[in-house]
């Protein structure tokens, strides 16, 4: 018999499956888990511990959104996107009707749910450019990876390991990444607007030096 539970308790497994659709994954980050104001670095929870501490940050809430997924039947898919004077952002994403969309823990209004209407990754991965700034106003997007199926973390078990799973941080911010701009590009951006970055850090927790 396969397990289905994928080594959640019966609580834990019946609060995943309330979350029925990718939206309500990511209402349930928003309005349910706060965000975690540790310092880069120093935790890496899994979907147990975020359930069971009702923090996330970044890294943490993609770990949550891809077993939330998981349990609905979608593969666990992270994407990692890379910027430049800024730190990481990571995504569980997922697929419907051939279209991309992702869910994500932000600090920063911009930097979460996508709805699934990009037909490629790097589509997906673009929307999140005018998003991704640093506090000097510098638009910081530069590059996303592959999707990442946490399948190959399976005997880890990452979805409800006691201790932090570095290794999964460890792999993305390893793989290659594809590049989003070309140099001449890179060199002609312009600042972000104040309105914007006022926008961005609406409901924001603490003074978080970068927008992830």
């Amino acid at each position: 018999m396969i397990d289905r539970s994928h080594g959640f308790s019966r609580d834990e497994l019946a609060t995943l499956r309330r979350l029925r659709t990718p939206a309500r994954i990511q209402s349930f980050l928003d309005s349910e888990i706060g965000y975690n104001k540790e310092p880069r670095g120093a935790t890496c929870l899994s979907p147990r511990r975020v359930l069971r501490d009702r923090l996330a940050h970044c890294m943490e809430g993609a770990l949550f959104g891809a077993a939330a997924l998981r349990v609905h039947g979608f593969p666990a898919l992270l994407l990692d996107l890379e910027a430049v004077r800024d730190d990481d952002h990571v995504l569980a994403i997922f697929r419907q009707r051939g279209h991309w969309g992702a869910i994500a823990k932000s600090n920063y209004s911009g930097l979460r749910f996508r709805e699934p209407v990009y037909r490629t990754l790097r589509e997906l991965a673009i929307s999140y450019f005018e998003h991704y700034y640093n506090l000097a106003g510098e638009k910081t997007l530069r590059t996303y990876s592959r999707p990442v199926n946490l399948s190959r973390f399976d005997s880890l078990g990452w979805m409800t390991a006691e201790d932090d799973v570095w290794e999964i941080p460890r792999y993305l911010t390893g793989i290659a990444h594809t590049p989003l701009l070309n140099p001449d590009l890179t060199r002609r951006l312009n600042r972000v607007d104040a309105r914007l970055q006022a926008a961005g850090r609406l409901g924001a927790v603490g003074q978080a030096s970068w927008p992830v």
